[in-house]
């Protein structure tokens, strides 16, 4: 008898992945998502010399549907819903009639340089032109994308490296409350690694959590996908994760777990026993048990929060228009595990408690105004309070801002980590402000050889420049110049006075 269960189990699994045989390729499948009615398989495919972009895209959705038992041979999903960018379901609306996309899209199928969420509405002809939806204060610095959208919780959770992340990318929560997007809810350590975390999806009834990792021990291979349960409404506490197993898992890699109630099975997509590329699988085995935190590690947690909870400062200041002196509005952000936000009124007063255990990243925003990125590292001081005034240049031609965290290795043109804080400010300014040009200034001390040093500063404004193009800048909205030593701010007969030499600026050419 048990025998004859384990043959049945085996062939109806056999079965099961039989269905996605003409879906599967010697391309990279990805990302399978059924529509509610069961009868349509959206899939995004890597790297097909038929997507957008060809062999070099780097995935566009192809769209199978069910007949006579099986997926059909995918299609291309065409120009509405693909570009040369990253295009993918994030998921479906129970009618049907609203498809919700991954990454932004242009008029003219140029990559966007946004960020967020798209949704298509159903129509006599097709699917609708997606229309762009912005999420507040959602950035992405990793090529890599995923989540979910969840239409019962109306939540989208997804996976990104951006703010708060412990290393590569994240999972993050965004609730639609009032007819607008919240700014992404990092999930907390006990599900985030300072490795990548990836492909987050939730059960029907919100309940469960299911992602990719390569960032736990005793993992499979290189990602396992997990599963974990969600404990209260906060979206930070949730239970051990626990490894889904070898019914799942394997010396592959794992992703884009996704359960469909309706079909009363899960697919995910693995490499193992492939050509080397993803290939669709199906899971209907029971989900196994889930572990409850452990009392000692909420203890530790308790500790550590009464410890930030004693050790808070005050920061306060005024915010105010670098040419008048007159106080403005202003958004100040201080970022470090946690985000921190402050809205100044007209007068520019602001002030906000935090933890004084932190570094942050500083930036502060006001509409017609440059950004400004400080960094604030207060970790090892006793204090109470801390007065902190910020200036903002008005878009102008000619204005000019000193990007003072954008540091080099010396005599190299190797970026320090702690510059691409302030660099990813300058990439929200020209998203922000499309007309904007800017040219971008390079300058060194004068000790050393002149034209080593005019060289080197021409290499360092080079390499920001191709930083921002790779975050989505037109180049055609950046020049750069480097000037060496020959327009220092400062004397050069100490190191103090060098180092305020040594810097790279951008000017505003045209707004």
């Amino acid at each position: 008898m048990i025998l004859r269960l384990t043959l049945s189990l085996l062939l109806l699994s056999t079965l099961a992945h039989a269905q996605f045989d003409l879906v599967n390729s010697g391309y990279d499948e990805q990302n399978p998502v059924i529509s509610p009615d069961g009868k349509t398989l959206y899939v995004t495919i890597a790297n097909h010399p038929q997507n957008i972009g060809g062999v070099k895209d780097p995935g566009d959705i192809w769209v199978s549907v069910w007949a006579n038992n099986e997926w059909t041979t995918p299609v291309h999903g065409g120009l509405v819903l693909n570009n040369r960018g990253y295009n993918a379901v994030a998921g479906l609306s129970q009618s049907g009639n609203e498809l919700f996309l991954f990454n932004h899209y242009t008029k003219n199928g140029d990559l966007p340089t946004t960020q967020g969420i798209s949704v298509c509405i159903r129509t006599n002809a097709g699917w609708s032109a997606p229309k762009n939806i912005t999420i507040p204060y959602f950035k992405n610095r990793s090529e890599h994308i995923s989540g979910q959208w969840h239409e019962n919780l109306q939540v989208i959770v997804m996976a990104a490296e951006s703010y708060n992340s412990l290393g590569a990318e994240d999972l993050y929560v965004s609730f639609y409350l009032e007819s607008r997007w919240s700014e992404p809810t990092h999930l907390g350590n006990l599900i985030n690694t300072p490795l990548q975390e990836m492909s987050p999806s939730l059960s029907e009834d919100g309940r469960y959590l299911f992602f990719a990792s390569n960032g736990r021990k005793g993992g499979s291979g290189s990602f396992d996908i997990y599963m974990s349960e969600r404990l209260d409404d906060t979206w930070k506490n949730w239970s051990i994760p626990v490894n889904l197993g070898i019914d799942v898992n394997s010396d592959g890699r794992e992703l884009y777990f996704k359960k469909f109630e309706a079909q009363n099975i899960a697919l995910f997509t693995s490499t193992h026993n492939s050509d080397g590329y993803g290939d669709i699988r199906v899971y209907h085995e029971k989900l196994p048990e889930v572990q409850k935190v452990d009392t000692l590690l909420k203890i530790v947690e308790a500790k550590r929060e009464y410890k930030d909870a004693i050790k808070r400062v005050t920061l306060s200041g005024r915010v105010t228009n670098s040419k008048t002196g007159v106080g403005i509005p202003a958004r100040i952000i201080l970022k470090a595990d946690s985000t921190y936000i402050a809205e100044a009124p007209a007068s520019g007063n602001y002030s906000l408690v935090i933890p004084s255990t932190r570094i942050y990243t500083i930036e502060v925003d006001s509409k017609g105004y440059i950004n400004l990125a400080e960094r604030l590292d207060i970790h090892t001081f006793e204090l109470e309070t801390l007065e902190m005034n910020f200036k903002l240049q008005p878009i102008e031609v000619g204005a000019s801002v000193n990007l003072k965290s954008v540091l080099f290795e010396l005599g190299t043109t190797v970026l320090l980590d702690e510059s691409y804080s302030e660099l990813n400010v300058v990439v929200d300014f020209l998203n922000a402000n499309p007309r904007v040009e800017i040219e971008l200034e390079g300058h060194t001390d004068n000790r050393g050889d002149r034209v080593k040093n005019l060289l080197l500063s021409q290499q360092r404004v080079d390499k920001i420049k191709a930083y921002l193009v790779s975050k989505g800048i037109n180049a055609k909205r950046i020049r750069g110049k480097g000037y060496g030593g020959s327009k220092p701010v400062a004397t050069n007969d100490s190191e103090e006075a060098r180092k305020l030499n040594r810097r790279v600026e951008f000017r505003i050419l045209k707004n």
